[in-house]
């Protein structure tokens, strides 16, 4: 439903085919992910096993909105994030792309650019809240905690598939377009893995929705790029790398811990 919502508008104007990134075609999907909003928040409130949770378990906790444990949630996790990704923070440092978070010009652009704001505000938001917040309280009762981290994630994988007819509507070829579909197919869904277990850890909706748009920011990692630098440097990129990957399997459990979170909801504690 949350898929189908996007393709309601007519996909055609005047004969040519609609640019997705057409301002007037990202206004209407704004639209569309945002009613489409309050029917997954009803099938929570329909089908939520609620003797699974508790009675006194309020509803919209269930959905990771609460106050308790919030601020670490929007801390934490970005930062494990961030460690993972130090090796292409690195080469954005080293391409001296971070001098632009201090260009007032650049955010005043941002934050009025629909394309940056579905990227990093609205797609962040509306995609967790759906394939997390709302998901996954109906997944846990049925098959737990750890099982649900491995089957939520291919729901958020499958949605993206529908991108490969976008890609053909643009003129890719059509193997091209299967061969880019799969591969997109196969990173959301372990980037679904990782943030199905920030919500399941933390508690928090917050938590997937910040690390979402960091990632989305960041898109994915240009390994390639490291062979394009000389030495000594190169050596210094591939070490962050690696130290980043390695450094945040060692902090992952640590810094998810449910009770930084005050989460007695989703994780077993045993």
């Amino acid at each position: 439903m949350y898929v189908g919502s996007l393709y309601i508008w007519r996909n055609n104007h005047h004969g040519r085919l609609v640019n997705w990134d057409h301002p007037s075609t990202i206004k209407k999907r704004f639209l569309s992910v945002f009613l489409m909003s309050f029917i997954s928040a009803f099938f929570v409130y329909v089908f939520t096993d609620k003797v699974y949770f508790g009675y006194e378990v309020t509803y919209w906790s269930l959905m990771g909105l609460r106050f308790s444990g919030l601020l670490p949630a929007t801390i934490l996790p970005l930062f494990l994030t961030m460690v993972l990704f130090m090796g292409p923070m690195s080469l954005h440092y080293n391409d001296g792309l971070y001098n632009r978070f201090f260009d007032l010009k650049m955010w005043l652009y941002c934050v009025t650019n629909v394309v940056w704001l579905r990227n990093h505000v609205i797609a962040p938001f509306f995609e967790e809240f759906t394939f997390r917040a709302c998901m996954l309280p109906i997944l846990v009762p049925c098959f737990g905690s750890m099982n649900s981290v491995i089957l939520c994630p291919f729901f958020f994988g499958i949605a993206h598939l529908h991108l490969l007819n976008e890609k053909m509507a643009q003129g890719a070829k059509f193997k091209v377009a299967i061969m880019q579909s799969l591969f997109q197919f196969a990173y959301t869904t372990v980037f679904g893995a990782y943030s199905t277990y920030l919500f399941l850890r933390t508690g928090h909706v917050a938590a997937p929705v910040i690390v979402h748009a960091f990632c989305n920011h960041m898109g994915f990692p240009d390994f390639g790029q490291i062979f394009t630098v000389e030495q000594p440097k190169q050596s210094i990129f591939i070490i962050c790398f690696i130290a980043g990957l390695l450094t945040w399997m060692l902090l992952l459990k640590p810094l998810t811990d449910p009770q930084i979170y005050s989460n007695t909801l989703y994780w077993p504690t045993n």
